[in-house]
């Protein structure tokens, strides 16, 4: 991925039928990563997909996508090798899933897998501290997990500095995908100036 701010595209309202090809267009169009979030019934209600459909998707797509899964699972630590094998390069996981977030870290890295740490609305950033050091990325939910389309919170952006958004629905729904990718990044580059400025 480029440096700078970082645009990831949630498929979760992408058309499961033209996955690959809505991917590429999204890619095309200036996303830097996908964010596949993969959901199992238990942790929220939805279900979504698993490894055979993250392995279709990088045959599809080749090596070059960089795809962050966002495991929205109750046992963040058994789906690990068979997301590694089927070709993530991110393993994103809810800390309020995990009850050793330390052995799981540990074991994504063993996978070869950067690791992601992600948080609800509703928990505080101070959780995330003590792995801040050993993770690639933390990621503060705007929204509630489970469901794409909901209104954004933004009583959550000063949780923490953003130099990546994950958006899903303002993206699939735009008529003119290049501009709102565009525009976003923008915003966070603007957002991170300021933040650096404050300092």
């Amino acid at each position: 991925m480029a440096s700078g701010c970082k645009i990831g595209l949630s498929i979760l309202n992408s058309n499961l039928a033209n996955l690959g090809g809505e991917s590429l267009w999204m890619l095309d169009s200036g996303a830097d990563y996908l964010h596949l979030g993969v959901m199992d019934g238990h942790f929220v209600p939805k279900i979504t997909f698993d490894y055979p459909v993250v392995e279709s998707l990088r045959k599809q797509l080749g090596q070059d996508p960089y795809f962050d899964l966002q495991m929205i699972v109750s046992r963040p630590e058994q789906w690990v090798k068979p997301m590694a094998i089927a070709g993530a390069n991110q393993y994103t996981f809810h800390l309020e899933a995990s009850e050793n977030p330390g052995a799981l870290t540990e074991d994504i890295h063993e996978n070869g897998m950067k690791v992601g740490l992600v948080i609800k609305p509703g928990t505080t950033i101070e959780y995330l501290t003590p792995w801040a050091n050993q993770i690639k990325m933390a990621l503060v939910m705007t929204v509630e997990p489970g469901f794409g389309g909901q209104k954004f919170m933004d009583d959550m952006m000063p949780k923490a500095d953003a130099n990546m958004i994950v958006s899903g629905s303002d993206i699939m729904r735009s008529k003119d995908t290049r501009w709102i990718i565009n525009l976003l990044r923008n915003v966070c580059s603007e957002a991170a100036q300021k933040c650096s400025l404050d300092r």
